[in-house]
């Protein structure tokens, strides 16, 4: 099984930059999206014909959202009775017959010490839910998580670590989730690798690899990743697509 995530910066902007060729060629089972900022009814004609898609956008009009795009039939899974983010849209799932596939857009809080403040309430109701999630069936979360965990995740570690994304207590909000049982599915087979999947805008970040892998799937234990590989030439948005091949179990 497939599973691919990707932060699209927006659907239709996106879908400028080929998103529907990319689909059809990549083919997952399952692709993860955040930051669809977009409704099913502003979603350019023909881009996922052929596909089924289950949406949970925001109320706030060009915002957040997160969407599952699956060949798979499958009921969808929609978390609307946590603090804001029924409102916001970001947490979506798919019951499949083998396992649970998520797709999370965790909040960024580099915009200023509120959206820092609201990334870690968020953080602190996240915790016990994913507890509850690990309990239960097979699972695999995906999505923008907007932490990077160690200085293998980040180029410039040293430089960041005062920077939403590289603070100490997201780090250690990670370090508490994978000592949980949670693994992070890259580092089970690359555990060395220095690869990212995110890129600022801003002077010339893509060009000269300084980037953030803050695009991750986390596995329930007993799940194991055949591969995991970036596809960072895909330029679909200012981040790549992630990819998960998991062992059959």
């Amino acid at each position: 099984m497939k599973i691919t995530t990707l932060n699209l910066n927006g659907l239709r902007a996106a879908s400028k930059k080929g998103f529907r060729s990319w689909l059809e060629q990549s083919q997952p089972d399952v692709l993860c999206l955040q930051e669809v900022r977009a409704e099913p009814s502003d979603a350019p004609e023909g881009v996922f014909d052929g596909w089924n898609v289950h949406w949970n956008p925001a109320l706030k009009k060009g915002y957040a959202g997160t969407a599952i795009v699956t060949r798979v039939e499958g009921p969808a899974k929609i978390v609307q009775d946590l603090p804001r983010v029924g409102e916001e849209g970001r947490l979506i799932g798919i019951s499949l017959p083998q396992l649970d596939v998520w797709s999370v857009y965790v909040p960024s809080g580099s915009s200023g010490e509120e959206k820092q403040a609201w990334k870690m309430e968020f953080l602190g109701w996240f915790r016990p839910w994913l507890d509850q999630v690990r309990a239960g069936r097979p699972a695999v979360i995906c999505g923008d998580i907007n932490i990077c965990h160690t200085p293998l995740d980040i180029k410039n570690a040293k430089g960041n670590e005062k920077n939403s994304g590289f603070l100490p207590e997201e780090r250690a909000w990670l370090s508490g989730l994978f000592a949980s049982g949670w693994q992070d599915a890259f580092r089970q087979r690359h555990p060395d690798a220095q690869l990212y999947s995110w890129w600022s805008q801003r002077g010339g970040a893509y060009d000269r690899d300084v980037g953030w892998r803050i695009d991750q799937h986390w596995l329930t234990p007993g799940l194991r990743a055949r591969e995991v590989w970036i596809e960072r030439d895909a330029r679909l948005s200012d981040h790549a697509p992630v990819n998960l091949e998991l062992e059959s179990f």
